[in-house]
């Protein structure tokens, strides 16, 4: 079973992620995880913290010699702030120099102080903080390195920004570095300007934006997932891996909502059998690849929606000092005008991890070799499958 756990805060000393159940003799190294990294920072709009800090990855453990030993994989992410923070965030006994008591609407501040009995907001901030996502794409890019030798591979790309949408144009895999050069990580150069006036607008008046991300699962197999219970469903656990990206507010599998107003007629995806290839084919993908909670062997689809971050460059949003019960303006930290470009990134991540947490369920294998071969030899079976059934054979 895959798995991994995050631990540490925003302006933390560090971040660290440990990846446990990765199959033994994956090729990972420190470039590979930095790499990922660098694709989180990207996109117009970002927050000037992403030109001060630099994610220095430091693989602590589950790694010799540029490949994985089957233990479980650490990942170190210090931060280079840490200087300007090791007062304020000192694990020792102390007191912070300033206490935040005016949260901001939006953000879990004041939920997670009343759930927790804080005085301060930063003691729910700091850990809900986005910053956290960086662990994610760290273990992410470990999951992405085994699909590869798998054959999936997944992208993302914005297809909407500030109200303003792309022709829905869908980037193939050799397409990827197209989208990561596009300013707001958009494959529709005619939608990337009007997306990037749109940011312009929104900064000049300290607000801030949302946006959808859309992500892509090429070369997924029949069988990841199951129909049998709830949590083995592949769209539930992607559904709730992405809904758990911070600020994220919706997500939709295939044509999603839109497909909840159409004939059932126009709603599925036709099956045909492919003679020359030996296996059942569909011609669309309006499920999102996924039926009945199983992958169809179609593109896997998923639509990512964030809201304007809580954050504003502006103190307009009203709150309540939790100190004095009196009204007042939230507080402000460092922001972005918008992270959808980023956020479309993370949404890799978590794609990745479902799929190859589910790859690893079906396939089984202590290494990476016993891995492939089990996947070979499933694949070799799928087109006779439903024939032998029929057959009185299974």
């Amino acid at each position: 079973m895959l798995r991994f756990l995050t631990a540490g805060e925003s302006h933390g000393r560090a971040l660290v992620v440990v990846v446990e159940g990765l199959p033994a003799g994956l090729p990972v190294t420190r470039q590979l995880v930095q790499a990922e990294l660098a694709r989180r920072r990207l996109g117009y709009g970002r927050g000037p913290r992403m030109r001060f800090e630099a994610d220095e990855v430091t693989l602590l453990g589950g790694v010799r010699h540029g490949r994985t030993l089957g233990s479980p994989v650490a990942i170190e992410i210090a931060n280079t702030e840490w200087p300007k923070w090791e007062q304020e965030m000192s694990p020792d006994p102390g007191s912070p120099s300033r206490v935040l008591t005016t949260p901001r609407p939006g953000h879990v501040d004041l939920a997670g102080m009343q759930k927790y009995g804080f005085g301060d907001a930063r003691d729910v901030l700091e850990r809900a903080s986005a910053r956290e996502t960086a662990a994610r794409v760290a273990a992410g890019a470990l999951a992405k390195a085994m699909l590869a030798h798998l054959g999936m591979q997944v992208v993302s790309h914005v297809v909407a920004l500030g109200g303003e949408w792309s022709s829905g144009r869908r980037p193939e895999p050799a397409d990827l570095d197209t989208v990561d050069a596009s300013a707001v990580r958009c494959f529709d150069a005619a939608a990337e300007e009007r997306m990037v006036a749109a940011v312009k607008a929104a900064a000049k008046v300290g607000d801030s934006l949302g946006g959808v991300a859309e992500v892509l699962a090429y070369g997924v197999p029949v069988g990841l997932g199951s129909h049998v219970h709830w949590d083995r469903k592949l769209d539930g656990l992607l559904a709730q891996a992405l809904m758990s990206i911070q600020a994220v507010k919706a997500v939709e599998i295939g044509d999603g909502f839109d497909v909840a107003g159409r004939r059932g007629s126009e709603a599925h995806d036709a099956i045909s059998w492919d003679a020359d290839a030996g296996e059942y084919r569909r011609q669309t993908s309006r499920a999102g690849g996924v039926e009945g909670g199983i992958s169809t062997g179609a593109l896997v689809v998923a639509r990512v929606a964030m809201k304007p971050l809580a954050t504003l460059n502006r103190p307009v949003l009203g709150t309540v000092d939790v100190a004095t019960k009196e009204s007042t303006v939230s507080f402000k930290e460092r922001t972005d005008v918008t992270a959808v470009p980023a956020m479309g990134v993370v949404a890799e991540t978590m794609t990745a991890l479902v799929l190859a947490a589910e790859a690893l369920r079906k396939f089984g294998g202590d290494s990476l070799a016993e891995l492939v071969r089990n996947r070979d030899g499933y694949l070799g079976s799928l087109g006779d499958t439903p024939s032998a059934v029929a057959a009185g054979d299974g």
